[in-house]
């Protein structure tokens, strides 16, 4: 079996087509199972972010493999095969690998070096290990890319690259002023409460926004975001009651710093037009913030009395969902200013689009980042190779031992004389006369798969000592569900 990646991402296909082609919902399961029904897999994993989505498989044959999981992704995305076929990528064997490790430590990110590409790779690897279509490569694979990536933040300087799509998304808001001068002061709303719309609110927080409010379609998750930042912050978390039930359940009571609030979706026409920052990442299949909506917000805002909101009028939009919160015909609206995926793809595309620090620094930084993922690459695929043989060298001790045993037995019968001391003498004997015979072989053999086009090394003993292929993918199989059984790994695993 072999690894196999066919995705597209923000460096092969226009925004448009990543947004028609965004998994949402539970179709992100649907897309592992039905690759997991496929016949070329026995593994499967999807990374779906805002700007890519990869499917990853264990497969046994390549081109079958390719041709099987483009199609699923057709069908999945919604997007024709032939429309999407161009702005696939594939990658295979140490390839793949490479491309994952990259991807954990920032590298392929729109924002280079972003570290909440580690967050989406453990919540891909928790779906595989939920749905059970993450087998013994997979979870090796994600769970090493885990470690690689911290590697890498912890080991460089990636991070000043750029911390987060949201820290990009506000400093092309800001227009170049720093963004916690622009945004003292103002008041903000966040719609959604997922990692990403919870750290555009955190980062509100810190750059000193006086007032945040938090619209979910749970009430009780908004609310609990709200209060942490209010611990942070000294902030006063309120909870608006639904619409149309007594809003004075939820009476305000002010505190000298930020004011963080917690209302559920519905109240989100509401609270726009006295919004002058206003961020979405929700997972909704269709717009949460049409143009009407947006010039009715305006009309509201502009009866507001002088003074209520920046002496400039316009409105600061931030949507950073795949497929889109927010009207693209803001983007026409006098007094809207609104930043998306498309305009962060373009403006991270530029020379001097991402943010971060002198471009000497951020190259030696990427230079060191690209060393430690060939190096961890090469030591991935040795292990690989190493625990490929494995169970061919399992099975052929457990020959051994059998064999040693069928011929204690036999001596037994013709010498039927012998005492439990010289018996258990003799068996000891041979016993280490066959691991000695054994041990330079089989280390050897091991030392030999873990290198470079050393699969062929499995095959040779198993002809060489004529070892049933039964029990060899025995050993295989209890290996697998004994790995994936394990607790997940605390430096890599499930949080």
């Amino acid at each position: 079996m072999s690894l196999l990646v066919v995705g597209l991402s923000h460096r092969s296909a226009p925004v448009s087509v990543l947004e028609r082609a965004a998994l949402v919902g539970d179709e992100q399961a649907k897309l592992v199972q039905d690759t997991l029904a496929a016949e070329p897999a026995t593994e499967a994993a999807v990374l779906a972010t805002c700007n890519r989505i990869e499917l990853y498989a264990d497969v046994d044959k390549f081109h079958a493999g390719v041709a099987e999981l483009s199609t699923l992704l057709a069908q999945h995305t919604g997007v024709g095969l032939d429309e999407l076929t161009p702005y696939l990528y594939v990658h295979y064997e140490d390839r793949a690998v490479h491309h994952l490790f990259s991807v954990a430590c920032g590298l392929d990110s729109m924002v280079v070096g972003e570290g909440q590409i580690l967050g989406q790779i453990k919540d891909a690897l928790a779906l595989g290990q939920e749905l059970h279509t993450a087998g013994r490569l997979l979870n090796d694979l994600f769970q090493q890319a885990l470690r690689v990536g911290k590697r890498a933040h912890s080991e460089t300087g990636i991070d000043r690259a750029g911390q987060s799509l949201v820290t990009f998304g506000l400093e092309q808001l800001a227009q170049g002023a720093p963004v916690a001068e622009w945004a003292r002061g103002r008041r903000a709303l966040v719609i959604g409460a997922g990692s990403m719309s919870s750290l555009a609110a955190a980062t509100l927080a810190r750059a000193g926004v006086s007032e945040l409010v938090i619209a979910n379609r749970t009430l009780e998750r908004a609310l609990r975001l709200a209060e942490s930042l209010a611990q942070q912050h000294a902030a006063t978390p309120v909870a608006i009651p639904p619409a149309g039930e007594d809003a004075s359940a939820g009476a305000e009571t002010l505190r000298e710093g930020l004011v963080a609030r917690a209302v559920p979706r519905d109240r989100v026409s509401a609270e726009l037009p006295h919004a002058d920052i206003v961020v979405s990442c929700t997972g909704a299949t269709g717009l949460v913030l049409t143009a009407a909506e947006l010039r009715t917000a305006l009309a509201q805002r502009a009866a507001c009395p002088p003074g209520a909101h920046p002496a400039e009028a316009d409105v600061s939009l931030l949507d950073l969902a795949m497929p889109r919160d927010i009207d693209a015909a803001a983007h026409r609206i006098e007094g809207l200013h609104l930043v998306d995926i498309e305009s962060l793809a373009e403006a991270a595309a530029e020379p001097s689009g991402a943010p971060g620090s002198s471009a000497g620094a951020m190259a030696a930084d990427v230079d060191k980042v690209r060393a430690i993922v060939s190096e961890e690459v090469a030591a991935f695929g040795a292990a690989q190779r190493a625990a490929h043989i494995t169970p061919t060298v399992v099975a052929l001790r457990t020959m051994a031992a059998d064999v040693v045993a069928s011929e204690i037995a036999r001596l037994d019968g013709r010498l039927p004389d012998l005492d439990d001391k010289q018996r258990a003498e003799i068996t000891q004997t041979v016993r280490r006369v066959v691991d000695k015979l054994l041990h330079a072989p089989t280390v050897r053999v091991k030392q030999l798969a873990s290198t470079p086009g050393g699969a062929g090394y499995a095959d040779a003993l198993r002809e060489l000592f004529d070892l049933d292929p039964q029990a060899v993918a025995a050993v295989s199989r209890a290996d697998g569900s004994a790995r994936t059984a394990e607790p997940n790994d605390p430096k890599g695993g499930r949080a």
